[in-house]
């Protein structure tokens, strides 16, 4: 993993800090949530992704020498570089499980710790969680489109720097199969697959010689490139031959690429092709510009497509390209803390709070979740966060809270949790969302409601707050 320390952050972090600590509230305790405002995608759910890399960080998160000399050197004094040289966290966070759907304005998140160590998490978080939670996002609905087809993380090369290393385990969690990226397939543990480039054949001069030497070494797992020179009259034919010759070997050639053309034809050729030569074995996988509606299409045009591998797409997030999670103050000093804003949408939720989805008799989402107040009990009615006449009674709902504790005085609570644990989580959760959430195409919106109690104290800040403008 990439070394973090405390410095990866934006300087107004710092700054505040900074200030928090020369005028004595480096002790007063803080909550922040993080949450975000839009599905991206004109999507109808979401998929969290990145907390196990958070926390990871979080639970070693120093500031080492050379962060403390460049802090010097940027001006700040002394006696706050010797707080931030011991600097360690030391509050509660409770999050939603990783893998789990999301959905908008309501927390995945909650910080609770001293003002400086709550802001310092800021950055760090909405780093990871917002571009993580994204790529898993996209990748969800590659799976939904695909089926049981297979998927592959082909991203690294298009990918924000850095970020390829993150995508790849994200894309896994949101229903990949397997990456190209051989450095986060060892660090997490994942299913690497590729193939080769164009760039192999064209050193040979001979297209059939390029197969014949990529057979003879990778046997195992040898899937010819087809489209270099003329799919169907010089790849697939070479291919063919080449198949045969590994079949008077005792093997099988695994399957073929197609990465330009028209895909649909193109597959639908060399399967008959394939399947005349008695390889029905031999699987076809395709590449170039893939997302989930190029999936869907080809699906529906009856493309033999066995896998698909996706790059540009997945780990740009193409085409939202950022999920905007936010990061926000909800309790200090003592009191319920919210922003106000123009936009009723906008004002975030004040205080501790608790998130509780909503349950069918059948154990499926109902579509809906209710945010209330930390401590709440007996919760019958759900109120619309902007619209005060639209309220929903709860009393036939089963509730489930979504926020555990999982680091507790800096320490961590929860057993860390590996890709394959989380993705199977994240699966198992998005077969009990209702498929309207699901659908590409005006999906429901998720409801996302207020306790009575966390309305008022809201509505109650707010009139506050307006009175002394």
């Amino acid at each position: 993993m990439f070394d973090y320390t405390a410095t990866y952050t934006d300087q107004y972090q710092i700054t505040m800090s900074q200030v928090y600590f020369h005028k004595g509230l480096k002790d007063e305790t803080a909550i922040f949530d993080y949450f975000f405002r839009k599905l991206p995608f004109d999507g109808g759910y979401a998929v969290f992704a990145g907390l196990e890399d958070l926390l990871e960080v979080v639970e070693n998160l120093r500031f080492d020498e050379k962060d403390l000399e460049l802090l010097e050197d940027e001006g700040m004094d002394q006696e706050f570089l010797d707080y931030l040289e011991d600097f360690r966290f030391n509050g509660n966070i409770y999050a939603c499980k990783e893998g789990d759907v999301i959905f908008p304005n309501r927390p995945v998140i909650s910080v609770e710790a001293s003002i400086i160590e709550a802001q310092l998490l800021e950055t760090l978080i909405l780093n990871t969680l917002n571009y993580q939670s994204l790529i898993a996002t996209k990748a969800s609905r590659m799976r939904l489109s695909a089926g049981d087809r297979q998927l592959v993380d082909f991203g690294l090369r298009r990918a924000p720097g850095l970020g390829g290393y993150s995508a790849s385990r994200a894309a896994v969690i949101g229903g990949f199969d397997a990456t190209s990226n051989v450095r986060s397939g060892r660090d997490y543990n994942m299913p690497i697959s590729g193939t080769m480039a164009h760039s192999f054949v064209q050193r040979y001069d001979e297209e059939i010689e390029s197969f014949r030497d990529f057979a003879e070494i990778r046997p195992h797992d040898c899937v010819l490139l087809v489209d270099t020179y003329d799919t169907l009259k010089s790849g697939v034919p070479n291919a063919i031959t080449v198949a045969k010759e590994m079949e008077e070997r005792g093997e099988k050639l695994k399957g073929i690429r197609l990465d330009s053309g028209d895909l649909a034809w193109l597959a639908k050729e060399s399967r008959r092709m394939l399947d005349e030569a008695g390889l029905e074995y031999v699987k076809i996988a395709a590449s170039n510009q893939i997302d989930e509606h190029v999936i869907k299409s080809l699906i529906n045009q009856n493309a033999p497509i066995d896998l698909f591998g996706v790059g540009t797409s997945l780990v740009t997030g193409r085409p939202d390209s950022a999920l905007d999670g936010v990061y926000k103050l909800s309790y200090a000093n003592g009191e319920p803390r919210l922003k106000l804003s123009e936009t009723v949408s906008k004002i975030n939720l004040p205080g501790k709070k608790q998130v509780y989805r909503l349950f069918n008799e059948d154990g499926s989402f109902y579509g809906g979740e209710v945010v209330a107040l930390d401590g709440e009990s007996d919760i019958d009615m759900m109120y619309h966060p902007t619209d005060p006449k639209k309220t929903r009674n709860l009393s036939e709902f089963q509730k489930e809270p979504l926020l555990e504790k999982v680091v507790e005085d800096g320490e961590r609570l929860t057993e860390s949790r590996s890709v394959q644990e989380i993705t199977e989580f994240s699966r198992k959760q998005l077969s009990r969302l209702p498929g309207e959430f699901k659908r590409f195409e005006n999906p429901h919106i998720y409801k996302i409601g207020l306790s009575g109690k966390l309305k008022d104290q809201r509505d109650t800040l707010v009139e506050h707050h307006k009175s002394k403008v």
